[in-house]
């Protein structure tokens, strides 16, 4: 039977369409600079790694920016929150989590302690020549699983490629948005005198974690990394009182930081009780090992809030009935002086002030 000429055309058009489609398959073990030269190979990077694992309709379209439904945004809420981090901690993997799920659960965290509901994150990393590929690709299918667990889309990003010794194997920068609801006002210049601070769990795990995970020390614990999402517990907490003053998510600088924010933004003192605050004793026995102090340690599942001392009992039981929040425990309250200083009562009842941090611990914990 003889194929006539618009037939082998029409099949021939048909293979170029369907190859157009085709997503791109890495062939390369390690990461090489043709890999953010914006050719081939960098076509082939982002849909097996991050196409194929984020695939959204909006991050499919695969343009230069993500466009958003506005009138989707309105019905949920009157205003925007946006923020933006950037990761680059090591170990890139470690007890209880990794590069990926940290870089999805920070920046959630970021937008719900504002109220708001997380919707999308864009992801844009700088990859060092020579990293395993495989090592790429498990940190996108950890990224993947978090943020379904999170339910936010990843819908817009970027990859850059620098020399070997230019980075350290892997950064992840993220940005999010997420929709404020309508009577929701929070905000660290709502501290009152007479408020209490109420925190969702033990202190210190996660800068425990990373400082272990780096074997510089020979000790065996069994302390994991808290990351985790915490926009479902901050949505609980918001059910039962929407009227929340002030919540922060205790990262970098710890609890101290926080509540030294709290305290300057409000023009309020702070007290709180060391016999009230959550650690654990394998953490202890590592900060007193290394002179650490576990207020100053980092924390990524862990929030402050700051609430009216009607609503404490009230914020204090719904956050005790989610998983994230079943540790919570009231901790300390404002008071009207001194203005801007933290103070911290001692088991033996003497108080002394709980300063900004100086320097850094532990650098590169998130």
């Amino acid at each position: 039977m003889n194929i006539s000429s618009n037939q082998r055309q029409n099949s021939l058009f048909q293979k170029i369409e369907q190859a157009r489609h085709r997503r791109g398959k890495v062939r390369d073990t390690h990461i090489t600079l043709a890999h953010g030269s914006g050719g081939k190979a960098m076509r082939d990077l982002i849909d097996d790694i991050f196409v194929s694992n984020f695939d959204n309709p909006i991050i499919s379209q695969l343009e230069d920016q993500a466009s958003l439904n506005l009138a989707s945004l309105m019905q949920q809420g009157d205003r925007l929150a946006f923020t933006t981090d950037s990761y680059v901690v090591d170990p890139l993997f470690f007890p209880g989590s990794d590069i990926g799920e940290l870089a999805i659960n920070g920046t959630v965290n970021d937008l719900a302690v504002s109220g708001a509901k997380p919707l999308y994150l864009t992801c844009s990393v700088i990859l060092e020549e020579g990293l395993p590929v495989e090592t790429l690709r498990r940190v996108a299918v950890s990224m993947k699983a978090a943020a379904l667990k999170a339910g936010v889309q990843i819908v817009t990003g970027d990859t850059k490629v620098v020399h070997r010794g230019a980075a350290d194997k892997l950064f992840i920068n993220t940005a999010g948005v997420g929709v404020i609801p309508r009577g929701v006002n929070i905000s660290a210049h709502n501290i009152q005198p007479g408020d209490v601070v109420i925190i969702n769990g033990e202190l210190g795990n996660h800068g425990t974690a990373i400082l272990l995970a780096r074997g510089e020390l020979a000790l065996e614990t069994n302390i994991e990394s808290d990351c985790q999402p915490l926009h479902d517990l901050v949505e609980t907490i918001l059910k039962v009182c929407p009227d929340i003053h002030a919540m922060r998510d205790a990262t970098r600088g710890g609890l101290a930081t926080v509540l030294n924010e709290f305290a300057l933004s409000s023009e309020v003192g702070i007290r709180i009780y060391e016999e009230s605050i959550p650690v654990r004793e394998e953490v202890k026995g590592v900060c007193e090992i290394l002179g650490l102090d576990p207020l100053y340690l980092a924390n990524e599942g862990k929030l402050v809030v700051v609430v009216g001392q009607e609503n404490a009992d009230t914020v204090l039981s719904a956050m005790q009935s989610h998983t994230a929040g079943k540790d919570a425990c009231i901790i300390g309250e404002a008071i009207p002086s001194p203005p801007g200083i933290v103070l911290l009562k001692t088991a033996f009842n003497a108080e002394r002030i709980v300063d900004m941090l100086v320097g850094d611990q532990l650098p590169r914990i998130c």
